[in-house]
């Protein structure tokens, strides 16, 4: 436990949690679990949910601080980081852009791709898409997804040629957005990152292994079935390759705090970026205090340091260009 720090010095903290979208339920939990390790630290700590009380409430609460713990949109693509801003409130996790692009996987793919990083072909989808023709050009399976939602919501696999007008329909109910993505088969894995500029670090590689179809909203918080490789079963040499990859991603779209960084690796075990998550789930499934752990940090000092970090967006880019 880092007992240097001063808990008191934190001053009055809120745990922003629970919020209006479709990730409400995984973000009570997750805001639970941060709620109650603080509170074990002796930090003044208190729960603020933005589905109950506003902005107003917020201004007036008094926050020296706030740990963010709201996942998907409301809290986790930009729009509460900036409000935060004006309210001059310093905040955990990334500034108001790097949490908008997180959230959008399409944008972050791109600006990937524009920085020469490796990811997985994809097509944006539109209602008058040929849809046949998408899946002739990334083959079968592919998976579809809305850009803008996170913890697998509204994601499907399509298996059969003439499904992915279908599982276009499915996607568009949550997101104007909505891309088709190209199957790799090589294993899905996961790095955590902490930190920024020179104290950014990626802990230990945690390879996912679903009972399921794939790695879907119920693997990912309910099933008890769900299989979690760490030590991820990689050669060193690979593992740290993985982690650089993860790292860059996380520097390119300019994150800084914390955040978990999804890859995939083909059959050639060459990786890909699938995503980024700027505001991780912290609930007794997640992965990032998962991966802590297995780095020897204590679920209560994980939450103290990504706490420490709150602070508003100066827009420098000094810690993100070598």
């Amino acid at each position: 436990m880092q007992t240097e720090i001063d808990v008191k010095a934190l001053g009055k903290v809120g745990v922003l949690m629970g919020g209006r979208s479709a990730e409400r339920e995984i973000s009570l939990k997750s805001g639970a679990a941060v709620l109650a390790a603080l509170k074990r630290l002796g930090v003044d700590v208190h729960a603020f949910d933005p589905a109950e009380q506003g902005l107003a409430a917020l201004a007036q609460a008094g926050f020296d601080r706030v740990f963010v713990i709201l996942h998907g949109r409301g809290g986790e693509d930009g729009s509460l980081q900036g409000a935060l801003e004006l309210l001059g409130i310093p905040y955990t996790g990334s500034g108001v852009l790097a949490s908008a692009l997180g959230m959008d996987k399409w944008r972050s793919k791109l600006i990937w791709q524009a920085a020469g990083l490796p990811i997985p072909d994809f097509r944006l989808l539109r209602k008058d898409s040929d849809f046949a023709a998408v899946e002739q050009a990334l083959g079968l399976p592919l998976f579809v997804k809305p850009s803008r939602e996170g913890s697998s919501v509204g994601v499907s696999k399509v298996k059969h040629p003439g499904e992915l007008r279908s599982a276009y329909a499915a996607a568009a109910r949550h997101d104007s957005l909505v891309l088709a993505e190209r199957f790799l088969g090589g294993g899905e894995y996961t790095v955590a990152i902490l930190g920024e500029g020179a104290a950014l670090r990626a802990l230990p590689v945690i390879r996912i292994v679903p009972a399921t179809e794939f790695y879907d909203y119920e693997a990912k918080y309910f099933r008890a079935d769900t299989r979690y490789l760490l030590p991820a079963g990689l050669e060193a040499a690979q593992e740290a390759r993985m982690q650089a990859l993860a790292c860059e991603a996380y520097r390119v779209l300019g994150c800084r705090g914390w955040a978990r960084v999804d890859v995939l690796l083909d059959e050639a075990g060459e990786p890909h970026l699938l995503e980024i998550n700027t505001a991780p789930g912290m609930t007794d499934h997640s992965l990032v205090p998962m991966a802590a752990r297995a780095a020897g940090i204590a679920f209560d000092e994980l939450c103290l340091r990504i706490l420490t970090q709150a602070r508003l967006d100066d827009s420098s880019l000094a810690d993100h260009v070598e």
